[in-house]
């Protein structure tokens, strides 16, 4: 139990310090494939990575055959951009520098805050299982209130809208019901949405270690 409790002590701590860092933040990157290189304002290059945060300011291109998708926290904003193109990063949305425009899609509201929290919920399953030990027991969530149930119903009727909405391989939707289940420990109905995930992209690495920190979980 004492371990179970640094665990999360940890989790939060790193959630609270996302959440102060948040203010110079723009977006997230949802999904990522290719090689796809980005500068922030300092000008020194590096490669890009998934669940990264974006600010604004920051440039990004991707050559042919590279995908990215970036969701804006303040407007809910999502963009799909495939190379090769160029864009920088706003604070709503992004400018393009050079190949073909975004195709943009408007998430619902609040979604994009959920999204916001996906690398801190990655962290949380790594630490979960440190070392490769699954955690278990402790975890399990009492009666949900009135208001978690109302949450937790709308979450999952706009998950069913994002869904019907979204391509194939997009797991936006997923991520967004996931944090919003993690947020009230429901790890049957987690494992569902992480099975969905891994039908979706079998090869991300990140849906994977969710995926095997509920499972622990349960």
């Amino acid at each position: 139990m004492k371990l179970l409790q640094s665990i999360w002590a940890v989790a939060l701590l790193a959630v609270t310090l996302g959440a102060s860092a948040q203010s110079s933040d723009v977006g997230l990157i949802n999904q990522l494939s290719g090689e796809v290189s980005y500068a922030g304002r300092g000008g020194t290059e590096s490669t890009a990575q998934a669940y990264m945060k974006v600010r604004q300011g920051d440039s990004f291109t991707l050559p042919a055959g590279a995908q990215l998708r970036l969701v804006y926290f303040d407007g809910s904003r999502q963009e799909t951009w495939k190379g090769p193109a160029s864009f920088k990063a706003g604070t709503q949305k992004s400018e393009a520098l050079s190949g073909q425009a975004a195709e943009t899609m408007q998430l619902p509201s609040g979604v994009a805050q959920k999204i916001a929290q996906v690398p801190n919920l990655v962290q949380i399953a790594k630490l979960g299982r440190s070392g490769g030990i699954a955690v278990r027991g402790g975890g399990k969530p009492g009666r949900l209130s009135s208001e978690q149930q109302a949450e937790v119903s709308q979450a999952k009727a706009t998950y069913a809208l994002m869904r019907q909405k979204a391509s194939a391989d997009d797991i936006t939707p997923e991520l967004y019901f996931y944090s919003v289940l993690q947020d009230n420990l429901l790890y049957d109905e987690m494992k569902t949405v992480t099975d969905e995930m891994i039908k979706r992209q079998p090869n991300n690495s990140d849906a994977q270690e969710l995926a095997a920190y509920v499972q622990s979980r349960i």
